[in-house]
């Protein structure tokens, strides 16, 4: 079985331990408690393909984010997480994006853009829109999520290994623009 390293980034608050811990054991942590860094392992099946993932679940806070350029260092893949409800959070995912670029030295990263929250609708600040127009600009995956109501969850990171996959072995796998909304 082949390893992963899969790196979720993001602004404090917009639900990276929630989307990744649901991904991983199917519970919802209701309660905000920030995390300086969480890692899991989780084996999944991806395009008939048994794969073992690495999730390194990082802090969004700016203290930590020194940090985060040996987390980027050592990443494969990258999940990169913004709150609807938070336009601020949309706008600092750029800034990742561009980290990210700079540390692999490449444009070629594999990642997926996700707008997680989608269930607070009343409270969305981030069009689906939006996402959609900077993961189209990016070239990359994007789904709107809810890590409360289960809803793409599990796509979001099988999606990140096959854009891994896709990296290593451009020819056994196609390059895929890919939407996902709730």
């Amino acid at each position: 079985m082949r390893e992963y390293k899969v790196v979720v980034l993001g602004s404090g608050g917009v639900g990276k331990s929630a989307l990744t811990v649901q991904f991983v054991s199917g519970n919802f942590v209701e309660k905000y408690d920030p995390t300086i860094e969480d890692f899991y392992r989780k084996a999944i099946e991806v395009e008939n393909t048994m794969a073992i993932l690495e999730i390194l679940d990082t802090a969004g806070t700016e203290q930590f984010a020194s940090m985060r350029d040996l987390y980027i260092r050592n990443g494969q893949g990258f999940v990169i997480v913004y709150s609807v409800t938070s336009k601020q959070s949309h706008q600092d995912v750029v800034v990742l994006r561009e980290q990210i670029i700079r540390v692999k030295g490449t444009e070629n990263v594999p990642m997926v853009l996700v707008g997680n929250k989608a269930d607070l609708e009343p409270d969305r600040q981030v069009p689906t829109s939006e996402g959609m127009i900077l993961a189209n600009e990016w070239e990359v995956p994007f789904y709107e999520t809810s890590a409360k109501r289960c809803i793409n969850v599990n796509e979001v990171f099988a999606d990140c290994v096959v854009e891994i996959m896709r990296l290593q072995d451009p020819h056994k796998h196609k390059k895929r623009k890919c939407c996902t909304v709730i």
